[in-house]
């Protein structure tokens, strides 16, 4: 097999992770979750938002998905890729969530992920959104 070949193998299993992994993130099985991520995973969250935005090690993004699934009626957001970049360990996805909330209201945000795979797991993600939003929904009272 050429390098070539080789890479685009590589970019296509790390995007099926990656698909896989979005589909177990709307389920809200915070467990199940985590198992995509290395034990030295990072996730990190665009913007100002206090205990939202910034880097979280694995601990930290799992308490915060735990926290999370407390407010919304499903106990998950369900998150829907439209569009993929895939090209060796890294992975970019835009993507559309929805959750209806226990406060009443719906959470429908607009994402542009990037994710860094190796072997086999989430290294690191970096998530842009649209904060606004996430603060209206989510902190207004």
């Amino acid at each position: 097999m050429s390098a070539e070949a080789a890479e685009r193998t590589l970019a296509q299993k790390n995007k099926e992770l990656v698909a896989e992994f979005m589909e177990v993130f709307s389920t809200g099985d915070v467990e199940k979750i985590l198992s995509y991520l290395s034990d030295s995973a990072t996730w990190w969250v665009g913007g100002t938002i206090e205990g939202i935005s910034g880097t979280k090690n694995k601990e930290e993004f799992g308490e915060m998905l735990a926290g999370l699934s407390t407010l919304t009626v499903t106990g998950a957001i369900r998150l829907t890729p439209h569009a993929w970049t895939a090209e060796g360990d890294r992975v970019a996805v835009e993507t559309e969530s929805y959750s209806e909330l226990t406060n009443g209201r719906v959470y429908n945000n607009l994402y542009h992920f990037a994710f860094e795979v190796r072997d086999g797991l989430i290294q690191s993600v970096k998530e842009f959104l649209d904060t606004e939003h996430t603060r209206a929904i989510f902190l207004a009272a």
